[in-house]
């Protein structure tokens, strides 16, 4: 009797760390070993994906007890490189701006004085609007208090020197996370730095009362306009244009019918016109044969600067998409509305405009999106776009910028789901939807394209990394090497915020990346041609 079958095994099962390498791996919470993917790669993830959602295999409050756990190692380390990644995802690359601001403020607390100057240094580039600012002081309040260096940076805050822009802001955002303006100016004891400053917070204190009978100088235009339209709500088209008031001004106090709001839809940010598109059809603002008014949409979504200026994130249009091809069935409007195909297009247009690609590298690519039960139940927004809706659209971006291509799914088996370049976005999310399976076996890709020689230079995952049935994807990807293409790279983008990673640190040619990024596309590009 021999044991040399036991002795003499090059795959090892995902539910065992490989021999030799058990202090590099971690348990998951699936029950799969994986490599343990380091402090400075989970930072990056947390701060793209973020904590504040539950997944399939932990709770939020863990979550982000992991991610506290992570940023404040990394601060100790190296606050420089900390800010520098909380000002990256911070810059439109994050889902949102909450898990930077978080970030921001463990930063504040660091210990060393390197700590505290790379959070002034930053500061203004992540806290950009009131919202910020108040998220930010919500966040400060529960784990710090009011320290000097909390005041120093809230005091310059509230003393922009752009009197019009901080006047804007204030208008804007009156109140958030328990905060009003006139408990910031308390709080902060701001002092006047000009005449103007002093105007304004006489209007945050005090109201119309302190305010010229007639409309003032430009910084505070805007607010006279406001406070006139509360005392003159059947004038709000007269205070729309005079005052360039924006929806989130007007539509809580004036007269709100279709002409309002064309006009509002004129000078409506970019992010607010995502928001509103429903909005406006229903009201009939938007309507099929407004070809003046849908070529306007047109010029704005469809604006590569503008989404970029916008900080739009590509799941703000797939958000915008899904909610507006459901009519009013999605999301928490009670609206409903009749689609216009021709802002389906739109929104299709801008959400692959809204990631970063570079042109066809002429490289062959096998997508192998994660469409295991785990990634159906995590649920990214507020509209349910799952991880696995997520993913399928990233690889199609990733896919219509090449010619080379093949996108499976994978659980425990690895399934064509009929996707092609030529796909909607939409149409490429209902398939995945309907082919959610099984478990999770990364490794059952590599064996797919070992069995049918299916010759890759890049195998890209789309997955939260919870693999735990089949064997260890870097052992496959080595038999992969020696039976079809020993330089093919392997790239896993890990869209879940969990501490493990299915790249062997060893591997100089597997990548381990983080989250909903919009520059992933090009990325994966640079790396196709060598370039990473």
């Amino acid at each position: 009797m021999s044991y040399k079958f036991f002795t003499s095994r090059k795959q090892t099962p995902q539910s065992q760390p490989i021999a030799g390498r058990k202090a590099e791996m971690v348990k998951g919470r699936s029950g799969g070993y994986h490599f343990d993917p380091g402090m400075w790669t989970m930072l990056k993830r947390c701060l793209l994906i973020g904590t504040a959602q539950s997944t399939f295999y932990a709770d939020k409050h863990e979550l982000t007890g992991e991610f506290t756990q992570v940023v404040n190692q990394c601060v100790a380390a190296d606050p420089a490189r900390v800010a520098k990644e909380i000002a990256y995802a911070s810059d439109g690359h994050a889902i949102n701006n909450s898990a930077p601001i978080y970030a921001l403020t463990l930063l504040s607390m660091g210990d060393s004085p390197d700590a505290k100057r790379a959070f002034i240094e930053i500061f203004p580039k992540v806290i950009r609007t009131g919202s910020h600012f108040y998220e930010w002081l919500s966040y400060s309040k529960a784990l710090r208090g009011f320290g000097k260096v909390v005041r120093e940076c809230g005091t310059a805050w509230l003393s922009n020197t752009n009197v019009k822009a901080l006047a804007y802001q204030l208008l804007k955002y009156q109140q958030r996370h328990g905060f009003t303006n006139r408990d910031v100016l308390r709080l902060f004891h701001v002092k006047p730095a000009t005449v103007e400053h002093q105007a304004l917070y006489n209007w945050v204190v005090k109201g119309w009362d302190v305010l010229p009978k007639e409309a003032p100088a430009k910084s505070l235009e805007q607010i006279w306009w406001y406070e006139w339209l509360k005392r003159n709500p059947s004038q709000t088209k007269v205070a729309i244009a005079a005052g360039r008031l924006t929806h989130e001004m007007v539509a809580p106090i004036g007269e709100m019918d279709e002409g309002a709001w064309k006009l509002l839809m004129q000078d409506m940010p970019i992010g607010a016109l995502l928001r509103n598109l429903g909005s406006l059809t229903e009201i009939g603002v938007l309507r099929a044969h407004y070809n003046k008014q849908l070529k306007y949409v047109a010029s704005v979504l469809n604006d590569r600067n503008r989404l970029r200026k916008g900080r739009i994130h590509p799941i703000d249009v797939l958000k915008a998409l899904k909610t507006y091809q459901s009519g009013g069935k999605l999301g928490r409007s009670k609206k409903t509305w009749n689609v216009i195909p021709r802002i389906v297009d739109i929104l299709e247009k801008a959400l692959e405009m809204s990631f970063e690609t570079i042109p066809a590298t002429g490289k062959t690519f096998l997508h192998a999106v994660d469409v295991s039960g785990s990634m159906s139940y995590y649920n990214v927004s507020s509209v349910n776009l799952t991880c696995a809706e997520i993913a399928t659209v990233m690889a199609l971006v990733s896919a219509k910028a090449e010619k080379n291509y093949a996108i499976r799914g994978f659980s425990t088996s690895f399934k064509d789901l009929g996707i092609m370049a030529s796909d909607s976005f939409q149409s490429a999310m209902e398939k995945t939807t309907n082919q959610n399976f099984g478990g999770t076996d990364a490794s059952c890709a590599y064996k797919w394209a070992i069995k049918h020689k299916f010759w890759a230079d890049v195998i890209c995952f789309w997955t939260d990394c919870e693999s735990w049935a089949g064997t260890q994807p870097s052992q496959a990807l080595e038999k992969y090497r020696r039976k079809v293409n020993p330089d093919v790279k392997a790239v896993y983008v890990t869209l879940a915020p969990y501490k493990l990673s299915l790249v062997d640190p060893k591997d100089p040619n597997s990548w381990d990346l983080g989250g909903f990024d919009p520059s992933m596309p090009r990325i994966i590009q640079a790396i196709a041609n060598g370039d990473l």
